[in-house]
């Protein structure tokens, strides 16, 4: 089934399925057809999102459990709604002794019947466990480790962590720990040797999570039998595959997925599948997947970039070189991500996949006598730089064939590593590229064993090296860096969004259409406010400069990037209210920002080794600005005054998502003012009953979104098959404003829309400190079967939407 319009759901033990069947009224009144939740299975204890699952087989029971799940669903179906859950196929929590699948591993080793489920190389030696905070001789002699004797004997790690033990253990050497350590199918080592001795795949870099091998069908059908279980009872209508590009063969994964759902129940009520999928700006999503597109990454970068007036990218680039020359170059700063992240966090990866290439080059060299001069060391050296520069998450080929689009990645990829491979071993990169694309000689076992570690390992430094680490050390707009960006593009024009637009609908015209979800960095509305500083440079680095001022009076010496950032952050979060104070929270929620903007950077703190004075200099810097009059004022006056521009990219953005091919979603709380910050900011309870007083009144002051919102859902409820089938064509504005105008029509048995809306009027709406006057858009207009004046069009709001029959 289709969804009109989905509504995420954040679901804890704090905001259970009851809550969620509480809120589900104002869902309803909203006019959503379908929750859209995150994981429902059983998850850690506390977990505050649901993606470290433990159990896969079981709805959680600090969610509500089954009988919560069903009564929720119960309430959806009463008003004609339905709900899509959120499924975790990567990897499965595997922190604090609480899944059973894991301890059957660590107890049993390779005999275990679940050792198959985890991508665990047992031939390098035991499981290496990053569990200790010191090296092992002295976790044992602080007492750190104990052995727990009685009915289940046991490890006990710091007290509260349990570790099952081999059995038979106990009985040879019960009084020497070291001995008994020794003996089991586990390695404990210190946490930070994680990166460079873990012989078993995790999720990016963290240790809690461990990689599934969901390619093995009996692995597959247990992990997802609770899944078809609900969709056969009619309990759920869809699923978001969470990390898609994590799986061995996503292609096969989800045709697998689609099958077995259709199998259940196909044609029109067939389950509704998107795919959690970051594309590059030029990459598109194959379509013989089986899947109904992405869940939205693409479009709101698309959108955003939309926003941005191109004439703010050179003096935004050049403030930002001024502050930060030496992280000037977006793709320099990638390039050194990446390279950071492989080298730092990956080194376990990077080195079974140099292993698995070196075998399949050793299989290979009765077919090529050239591989004979082929060393492990030049595998890896051509491995680490295509890693640099690879273009996509990931390429999709098994070692035997690979897709066509492919070649084109693979072409790029080559023309990319060039002038970084060393004189002489450009051959070693190209056979690389080969067997990626399924050519090269050797073994068909071991090329796809090599392969899948390559693709299984790129999509991390992608994503790693880029939105994790470079987007906190580029920072000319912030806005621009965010999940799915490029760094490289600022900005999109028109005919390109129109040709993004277009693409999509005629090969994933369901796919999801998001602004926010619970991975953004910023909240749609902060980004919108931000975008309007491309309009408005000048004044905005005036405006910086009055607050560098202000901040050298607090004394910090704090570096002018981390600074820009801040500003930036302050900008987008502020109450928007110029005479409204400051919430409690808010400096909490700035600090926790950023403790997370710094240590991801990397350069001047981390995660690893937190650089504690150089953060207590960041939070003194913070809040002598917050408790300085002079600076709480002028940011509050400069907010102001960039208000209505930001109102109206909030709006543009908002009729654009609601009327444009493919199904909005609405993330949790965004009907309203989003100014959400990176998680957990983002996942911060939402008042639903101040939301639910404002629709009941209309309030088109405070709720204007909302009531826009609420009022293009009940078009696409009143016209299914105008949003669902109909026809995306782009409309051509006219006159000496037409670049500030972008519009389209949509067409379905004789129902016409039509949307035209503001961009890239941000300067105007400053200086006017509300919409164009008539003037301004003189004769611009659009043309043909619309002719309609610009001025008439945008005389109330940016936005002008017709719907006729």
């Amino acid at each position: 089934m289709i969804p009109r319009a989905t509504y995420r759901l954040q679901l804890t033990r704090d905001f259970p399925f009851a809550a969620a069947e509480d809120i589900v009224p104002y869902l309803a009144a909203l006019g959503v057809s379908h929750v859209y939740a995150s994981p429902i299975t059983m998850a850690r204890s506390g977990s505050t999102h649901g993606y470290d699952v433990i159990d896969p087989t079981r709805i959680n029971p600090e969610l509500g459990g089954e009988s919560g799940f069903r009564s929720l669903v119960a309430a959806l179906r009463a008003r004609g709604m339905g709900i899509v859950i959120d499924i975790v196929p990567n990897h499965m929590g595997v922190a604090g002794g609480e899944n059973p699948y894991w301890n059957d591993v660590l107890r049993l080793g390779p005999d275990s019947p679940y050792a198959g489920w985890f991508d665990i190389d047992w031939q390098s030696g035991p499981l290496v466990l990053p569990l200790l905070g010191a090296t092992l001789t002295q976790a044992i002699e602080d007492g750190d480790i104990r052995l727990s004797a009685g009915n289940d004997p046991h490890l006990l790690l710091y007290g509260d962590q349990r570790l099952p033990l081999k059995p038979g253990s106990l009985e040879r050497e019960p009084d020497e720990l070291r001995r008994l350590l020794d003996m089991q199918h586990y390695r404990l080592v210190h946490w930070r040797a994680a990166n460079d001795l873990l012989n078993w795949r995790r999720f990016f870099s963290i240790n809690d999570l461990a990689g599934l091998r969901i390619e093995d069908a009996a692995i597959f059908h247990a992990t997802h039998r609770l899944y078809f279980d609900l969709f056969g009872e009619g309990l759920i209508d869809g699923v978001r595959v969470d990390h898609v590009d994590g799986l061995s063969d996503p292609a096969a994964y989800c045709r697998s997925l689609r099958a077995a759902f259709d199998a259940i129940r196909s044609g029109p009520d067939r389950a509704y599948i998107v795919v959690e999928k970051i594309l590059a700006a030029d990459e598109p999503l194959s379509p013989d997947w089986g899947v109904d597109g992405t869940s939205g990454y693409d479009f709101m970068s698309d959108m955003t970039a939309l926003l941005h007036d191109p004439s703010g990218e050179a003096p935004l680039r050049a403030l930002w070189r001024n502050l930060d020359p030496d992280h000037g170059d977006p793709a320099r700063v990638v390039l050194e991500a990446r390279r950071d992240m492989l080298s730092w966090q990956f080194e376990g990866q990077l080195a079974a996949c140099v292993a698995a290439f070196a075998a399949l080059a050793g299989s290979a060299r009765t077919a090529d006598a050239a591989l004979e001069a082929v060393t492990p060391a030049m595998i890896r050296r051509a491995i680490e730089r295509l890693l640099w520069v690879f273009p996509v998450y990931r390429t999709y080929g098994d070692g035997r064939a690979a897709p066509m689009s492919d070649a084109t990645v693979r072409e790029r990829a080559w023309n990319a590593v060039q002038p970084y491979l060393p004189p002489g071993e450009a051959e070693v990169a190209r056979h690389i590229l080969d067997w990626l694309g399924g050519t090269g000689p050797g073994d068909a076992d071991c090329a796809a064993e090599a392969v899948r570690r390559f693709q299984q390992l790129s999509a991390p430094i992608a994503a790693k090296g880029v939105e994790d680490t470079a987007f906190y050390r580029y920072a000319p707009l912030l806005s621009a860096n965010d999940v799915g960006a490029d760094p490289e593009r600022f900005t999109l024009s028109p005919e390109e969004f129109h040709r993004s637009v277009q693409a999509r609908a005629e090969v994933f015209p369901h796919a999801m259409l998001a602004t926010a979800t619970h991975d953004h960095k910023r909240g749609e509305d902060v980004r919108a406010r931000l975008a309007v500083l491309s309009a408005v440079p000048r004044l905005w680095e005036e405006a910086v400069g009055r607050w560098s001022r202000m901040a050298d009076e607090c004394g910090a010496d704090i570096h002018p990037a981390d600074r820009y950032q801040l500003f930036q952050t302050l900008f987008g979060a502020w109450p928007a209210s110029a005479d409204q104070a400051l919430p409690e929270d808010f400096p909490g929620r700035i600090s926790g920002w950023l403790e997370k903007s710094l240590r991801e950077a990397r350069l001047r703190s981390s995660w690893e080794q937190p650089e504690a004075g150089y953060e207590a200099d960041a939070r003194k810097l913070l809040h002598h600005l917050l408790a300085k009059p002079e600076f709480t004022q002028d940011m509050g006056a400069f907010v102001a005054r960039l208000l209505p521009a930001a109102r109206a990219d909030s709006l543009v953005q908002t009729a654009l998502k609601f009327t444009l091919p493919g199904v909005p979603d609405i993330y949790q709380g965004s009907e309203l003012e989003d100014l959400s910050l990176v998680d957990p900011d983002n996942r911060r309870p939402v008042d639903y009953a101040r939301r639910l007083r404002l629709l009941d009144e209309g309030d088109v002051a405070e709720g204007g979104k909302m009531v826009l919102i609420q009022r293009l859902l009940r078009y696409r409820k009143e016209h299914p098959d105008l949003f669902a089938l109909g026809s995306y064509r782009p409309l051509c504005p006219a006159g000496p404003r037409a670049a500030h105008m972008f519009a389209f029509e949509r067409r379905h048995a004789g129902v016409r829309l039509c949307c035209a809306v503001m961009i890239r009027c941000g300067r105007i709406l400053t200086e006017q400190g509300a919409l164009p006057p008539a003037q301004w858009w003189s004769d611009s207009r659009l043309e043909g079967e619309v002719d309609q004046l610009a001025a008439e069009m945008f005389a109330s709001t940016p936005y002008f939407i017709n719907l006729s029959e």
